[in-house]
């Protein structure tokens, strides 16, 4: 997206594709206060709505709407904004739009502008920006609540909190270069002290946050791998979840030859569930043994293991589930009876016997993975300055210079630098086209 003027007014549909019951045309700029005079006849108080009747410029009618005018700066976007509430269908919005266009002054919104206009005057920061960006895109109850606490301002805030401590800390070391033959001024090794103490603390309180899983897992999906022998039920499995014909049922060995992918929600939780090729030391041919290479990658890799096979050879996994699959065919077989008292659960995904039960235990093992109630998950870009900024704690603390206030002082800068990059307030500047371009036009 190419940079615009501030004095460019924009507007775009910021309400659903039409036709719906109601259009939302949002129009924002130095300019928006004009437009809607130009449409409506008049503004409205502000804040207030009120039902106007919309006019072209030769005096025909558009439509009748409610208008709302926001002056600014204390708008969505920072910016003089006017609303126009129209009838949704798509003839009266293209009029409005097409009426819009031809005012002088008026151009159409690029996708995000609304919002990237809202950060750069100062009305929310960059990782708010990010977590309006992933609500915008969110398809499950756990993605939506990680991106609600993001755009609701958890991680600035928690920034903002990590900044004031590394203020008062730079602010300690500069009084004490600055001032120290200065008889109110503490000196010597208790300066240094104090800073040291505070970054280590701080370093451990950021370390915490690193812990803890990253929103790239909510939003992506978990990774659940059906793994075991061939003819395991596999393949059944994987359909009875997906609840369609997702993967071919045979009683030949080998059928499944590569990873099978699908994505499902379990309980809003995203997860990637992928069936694989039977896990066997012989007897496989050549494409199969590709497939079986691939199966194990997976079964590596993966966040949650079904393991439909012998329980005693379940590989070895942190959450790994073991299944005794196909229970309608062997029920009754003292042998396999036994061997299925060795697992965690019995299950027919022909019948349907256990699958409620597996259905709990993906859940409860999913949840493990997921940030607690109340905590927030960081994107990969925040994960980085987050650790760059520990990193300079970290080395500051430990090092053997510690004593030395004028790197100490360095030190809690560049970590300041780093915390920076998170809410956007530095060094930012090269990622805002990719993010605004994830919005809609009228967002």
């Amino acid at each position: 997206m190419q940079e615009k003027g501030a004095s460019d007014t924009i507007f775009a549909l910021s309400s659903g594709v039409p036709p719906a019951a109601i259009g939302v045309v949002r129009i924002s700029g130095p300019r928006a206060g004009v437009a809607l005079k130009a449409l409506a006849g008049r503004r409205p108080p502000p804040r207030r709505a009120s039902l106007a009747d919309l006019r072209r410029a030769d005096g025909g009618a558009l439509d009748r709407a409610l208008i709302l005018w926001f002056p600014g700066p204390a708008t969505a976007t920072g910016e003089d904004l006017a609303e126009l509430h129209l009838h949704g269908g798509r003839a009266v919005v293209a009029a409005v739009e097409a009426e819009l266009a031809a005012l002088p002054g008026l151009r159409r919104a690029e996708a995000g502008e609304f919002t990237r206009r809202a950060f750069l005057n100062g009305r929310i920061d960059l990782a708010e920006a990010e977590g309006l960006a992933d609500l915008l895109a969110a398809e499950t109850e756990s993605q939506r609540v990680q991106a609600l606490g993001l755009a609701s301002g958890h991680v600035s805030r928690a920034v903002a909190a990590w900044q004031e401590r590394l203020l008062a800390l730079m602010a300690g070391a500069e009084a004490e270069l600055n001032f120290s033959d200065e008889g109110d001024v503490e000196v010597g090794e208790s300066a240094a002290q104090r800073a040291v103490t505070g970054m280590a603390a701080l370093a451990g309180e950021l370390g915490e946050w690193l812990a803890r899983p990253a929103a790239e897992v909510i939003a992506e999906g978990l990774s659940v791998v059906i793994a075991g022998p061939p003819n395991a039920g596999k393949s059944t499995l994987i359909n009875a979840l997906a609840k369609r014909e997702l993967a071919i049922v045979s009683p030949v060995a080998g059928t499944t030859r590569d990873v099978i992918e699908t994505p499902l929600a379990l309980d809003g939780i995203a997860m990637r569930f992928s069936d694989t090729a039977g896990l066997r030391g012989e007897g496989a041919e050549a494409i199969e043994a590709i497939g079986i290479d691939r199966a194990k990658a997976a079964v590596a890799a993966a966040d949650i293991l079904l393991w439909l096979g012998p329980p005693e050879a379940t590989p070895a996994h942190p959450r790994a589930i073991r299944i005794a699959a196909q229970a309608d065919r062997w029920r009754g077989d003292a042998a396999a009876e036994a061997e299925a008292a060795h697992a965690d659960l019995i299950l027919s995904a022909t019948t349907g016997e256990g699958m409620a039960a597996l259905h709990r235990a993906i859940v409860d093992r999913a949840r493990t993975l997921l940030p607690r109630e109340g905590e927030a998950a960081l994107r990969a870009r925040q994960r980085a300055a987050l650790a760059e900024a520990r990193e300079w704690l970290t080395v500051a603390a430990g090092s053997q210079e510690a004593s030395d206030l004028i790197l100490l002082a360095e030190r809690l800068r560049l970590a300041a630098g780093a915390l920076d990059r998170i809410t956007g307030r530095a060094g930012v500047e090269d990622m805002l086209d990719a993010l605004f371009g994830r919005f809609c036009i009228g967002k």
